[in-house]
């Protein structure tokens, strides 16, 4: 059986997802500022699959992209982890890399809470799972996770790349690519 890592910083904790998570996911998954840089809004239905597709995965591997429980309240704010990935154009030679990702509620932006989190994130993938990068990526425009990006130490692919999972003509489909070493990590 796979033991299931939870990890914690000074404001928050990095969970598996509980059935109460489930509203106020949704709610998150609906707004309209906070999906801006995906394709569309998550209706209830797509939201809790996404919840528990999330769940399974850190299930079977003991890590994913935790839910994210603020301690002062035991608030669920959004998720924030790590995700294996295929199918990128970027990916020359290896199979599937590790993104380190994050979606929080607007009323946890600004605050520092995603930046916090992904630290975390990037210590236990660093540290305990010893990867030796880790990559995040977005929409061009997300000028709000680009700073998490950077916040991270992560730094800029040169080339901007086409998301193979958007239309062509979408304007969300031009992505921007961060990567992170583990040798700069440990070397910072």
């Amino acid at each position: 059986m796979t033991t299931v890592t939870e990890l914690e910083t000074e404001r928050l904790l990095l969970r598996q997802w509980q059935q109460s998570d489930l509203p106020a996911f949704a709610a998150l998954n609906a707004d309209a500022e906070v999906m801006k840089h995906f394709p569309a809004t998550l209706s209830v239905a797509e939201s809790n699959e996404l919840a528990e597709k999330l769940g399974r995965q850190i299930a079977e591997r003991g890590w994913g992209l935790w839910a994210l429980e603020r301690k002062s309240d035991q608030a669920f704010i959004g998720f924030t982890g790590l995700q294996s990935f295929t199918d990128m154009p970027f990916l020359k030679a290896a199979n599937s890399a590790v993104e380190i990702g994050w979606r929080l509620d607007r009323s946890a932006w600004g605050k520092g809470l995603a930046s916090e989190a992904a630290r975390a994130a990037v210590d236990y993938a660093f540290t305990t799972l010893e990867l030796t990068e880790l990559y995040s990526f977005t929409a061009c425009r997300n000028s709000r996770s680009i700073a998490v990006m950077k916040r991270l130490g992560m730094l800029e692919c040169p080339e901007t790349f086409r998301h193979p999972r958007l239309p062509p003509h979408s304007p969300l489909s031009e992505h921007v690519l961060y990567h992170l070493q583990r040798e700069d990590w440990l070397a910072d």
